[in-house]
């Protein structure tokens, strides 16, 4: 966004609200200075512990994800010396990408839709299944913000 005051951060969370009957069972939000992330939550998998935004080790990757990777189990298995915070089946993402870079999408087998932050150089990343199953908005403020949904 094109700023990070308190009124952006409510409109974010009021927009993520709108979302709230496909995701009913948690809510968050992940700020970093103008970079916001939010989430509504449908828990399926790993509906304990699966709570979104997700993160790497440091916290430094961060990511919002609409849908289900269904080859994370045997993803999980090709990064033994990274550590999974959740058994949900997204928390692979941001793993992926710190192990091989953007190119880690085209490794992915399910149906979804995501949003990944990158707070070590303020990058961003939105990808979505090559079929696209779960839509993917993008959309850009009079202000040069550019907002994505899912």
């Amino acid at each position: 966004c094109s700023d990070d005051s308190q009124a952006k951060r409510v409109r974010v969370l009021e927009l993520s609200r709108r979302l709230k009957h496909r995701g009913p069972d948690w809510s968050g939000i992940f700020q970093y200075g103008d970079f916001y992330l939010a989430h509504q939550r449908l828990a399926i998998i790993d509906p304990a512990s699966g709570d979104q935004p997700l993160f790497n080790e440091d916290k430094k990757i961060v990511v919002t994800v609409n849908g289900e990777i269904y080859n994370h189990e045997k993803l999980r298995k090709l990064m033994p010396n990274h550590k999974f915070r959740t058994g949900s089946d997204c928390d692979v993402i941001a793993h992926l990408y710190e192990e091989y870079g953007e190119n880690f999408v085209d490794m992915l087998d399910g149906v979804f839709s995501f949003v990944l932050l990158d707070t070590r150089d303020n990058s961003f990343l939105a990808a979505r299944d090559a079929i696209g199953i779960t839509p993917l908005y993008i959309g850009w403020g009079l202000d040069g913000s550019v907002w994505i949904s899912s």
